[in-house]
């Protein structure tokens, strides 16, 4: 964490940048500031700030949990490892915390090539129905829930949901 002060004033009167590393998610922040903003004002604007960020893998239920299998490079510290990572993802940084990490056991079904799943800018993705492979009706007390069981782009049938 650290400020860069001293900038020309914005129209709304910033005139310094606040500087957060957070090394956890491995993201940074740069909120602009004013240099007579209490501890209060810059708690609430970094909360703020927080609840904007896009990850990669964002959380959902058809978002993949993992992706790789890469190659462990060197142990970083006691609790982080650096991974080879492919060209097309030189915008994630290659060290990453254990509890981010999985064994994994060697199976070439489980290997999705990257630019198939074409990464956006922000570090997103979008997955694609190909087939709807059945159809049923749930029947609940008051109601019923028409289902689906989809096929995705770069899922095999056992991956269906």
């Amino acid at each position: 964490m650290d400020f860069v002060s001293g900038l020309p004033l914005t129209p709304i009167r910033n005139d310094s940048v606040w500087v957060i590393v957070d090394r956890l998610i491995k993201s940074a922040h740069f909120i602009p500031v004013r240099t007579d903003y209490s501890l209060q004002k810059l708690a609430k604007l970094y909360v703020a700030e927080i609840k904007n960020i896009l990850r990669f893998g964002r959380k959902g239920k058809l978002s993949p949990r993992f992706i790789g299998p890469y190659r462990m490079l060197k142990r970083v510290g006691l609790v982080a490892y650096q991974l080879q990572l492919l060209p097309e993802l030189d915008r994630i940084h290659d060290v990453f915390h254990v509890s981010m990490l999985r064994c994994y056991r060697s199976d070439p079904t489980h290997i999705v090539p990257v630019e198939e799943i074409e990464i956006r800018p922000d570090l997103t993705f979008e997955e694609e129905p190909v087939q709807i492979l059945d159809r049923k009706v749930k029947v609940l007390r008051k109601k019923s829930i028409p289902l689906v069981k989809v096929l995705w782009r770069n899922h095999n049938s056992e991956e269906a949901t």
